[in-house]
């Protein structure tokens, strides 16, 4: 392991290291989820496979090794709308797990599967009547054995259990299973459907936004998430910057919220792209549930559930990238969906940026890690080369993104999908084809 800032040690790798431009498009990580015990770890990838990755008890610390793969979405056409459906695997979540199985639910634009993933014992006949390539002998009655099975081998299998299809008109961006166990949310641009997970047949629609005049669409959903402990509420964030907050005991259809958390924006500050940088690309709960993490383009925002008038926090992410909105807008890397996470004490706060850079955020004490998901950068540090590489690790504590020059800034290598360790500061991080696992030293 090579320690950097904070503490944090990089730890694993996994994934074939190449040119951005020599990657295939199916091989690139799409989404990242750890289960809630920690011990598992999922990938999804553009080609709609998923990876499982399962901790490897025999090295210290918090290491991975490969458990199955599965093809998880084939890519489809609509023939009504002539519509490509691709099989990009948007989201998985994991069921908590009740017996030896485990349960996921993986899903790409359009449809949701729910997979069960499990060991099976292959067993082959060890005692028979016939031998291989002889003629059938006599057959003695008293001679004749009753085949006996024993186990050859174990395999990891994965079988889908469930197919949720045909509840979605528009692209689905979120799942989020309930605390009860039995439900699950999933969301598009304008609607959120509320499944039970063994019916696979029939959705309630509990949010729709969707106008009688699609000329007068204002907004769209982009992200929705349950309450992790309170079955009856969820929160769904939309491309204006808004956080709803539905409780579903106040009505079947969620069209009016409990609560709504927006910031005023000041009006001297208004520009051609105040609109798209406000859009919340990620919503999340802490795990208590007294806090709403939010991820727009260029910050950061912690919300007390308990109060709507504005957020407790703001953190500055891509303040460096003010400047360069205009470029950004032109390769319309301003549409980036960066993702957010907090730890499981609810201490510290994970996002990425561009160039490979992630930023570990201590709410407590107020410090930050800025550090980069680059094989080739620890090669160089293990043997003390810091050549054209800002110095990112010196005096983290500080922020340093001030190092950091946006006009040297790499683009097209982006860490848009995280994923934090339950129990532990342990932290997945995906680089486009390559899965990066840090952790931070007791």
């Amino acid at each position: 392991m090579a320690e950097v800032d904070g503490g944090w040690k990089f730890a694993q790798c996994f994934g074939d290291k190449g040119d951005v431009e020599d990657i295939s498009e199916v091989d690139i990580i799409s989404t990242v989820e750890f289960d809630h015990t920690g011990d598992y770890l999922a990938t999804g990838d553009r080609g709609g496979r998923v990876v499982l990755f399962e901790r490897n008890d025999g090295k210290k610390g918090c290491e991975y090794k490969f458990h199955t793969e599965f093809q998880s979405h084939e890519p489809e056409f609509d023939y009504l709308k002539s519509l490509e459906i691709e099989e990009r695997i948007n989201k998985i979540r994991w069921c908590k797990r009740q017996n030896s199985a485990h349960f996921l639910l993986s899903t790409n634009d359009k449809t949701i599967k729910l997979w069960k993933v499990f060991e099976k014992s292959l067993k082959v006949v060890s005692e028979k009547n016939l031998t291989d390539g002889m003629p059938p002998p006599l057959i003695n009655r008293n001679s004749l054995k009753l085949p006996k099975l024993t186990h050859h081998d174990t395999i990891v299998a994965a079988v889908p259990r469930k197919v949720y299809a045909n509840a979605h008109a528009y692209h689905i961006n979120s799942i989020s299973i309930n605390s009860d166990g039995e439900t699950y949310l999933s969301g598009d641009d304008l609607r959120i459907n509320l499944w039970n997970l063994n019916i696979s047949d029939q959705s309630f629609n509990i949010v729709d936004i969707k106008p009688a005049n699609m000329e007068e669409l204002t907004e769209v959903i982009t992200a929705s998430e349950f309450h992790p402990s309170h079955c009856n509420v969820f929160m769904y964030s939309s491309s204006k910057g808004t956080i709803k907050l539905c409780d579903m005991r106040e009505a079947a259809l969620c069209d009016r919220y409990a609560k709504m958390f927006e910031e005023e924006e000041d009006p001297s500050s208004r520009s051609f792209f105040s609109e798209i940088i406000s859009s919340i690309s990620d919503v999340k709960f802490s795990n208590d549930g007294r806090y709403i993490l939010s991820r727009d383009y260029l910050t950061l925002k912690i919300w007390d559930i308990n109060m709507d008038s504005k957020p407790v926090e703001t953190i500055n992410v891509h303040d460096y990238l003010r400047s360069k909105l205009c470029d950004l807008y032109e390769n319309d890397c301003i549409f980036d969906k960066f993702e957010c996470n907090i730890s499981g004490d609810g201490n510290s706060i994970l996002t990425g940026s561009y160039s490979n850079y992630f930023h570990i955020f201590d709410a407590n004490n107020k410090s930050e890690v800025t550090l980069q998901a680059d094989k080739s950068a620890f090669k160089a540090k293990r043997v003390g080369s810091t050549k054209n590489k800002p110095n990112l690790n010196r005096g983290a504590k500080n922020g340093r993104k001030e190092d950091i020059n946006p006009d040297t800034m790499d683009f097209n290598k982006k860490i848009l999908h995280t994923s934090w360790h339950p129990r532990e500061n342990t932290i997945a991080v995906a680089a486009t084809n390559n899965l990066f696992i840090f952790s931070q030293a007791h």
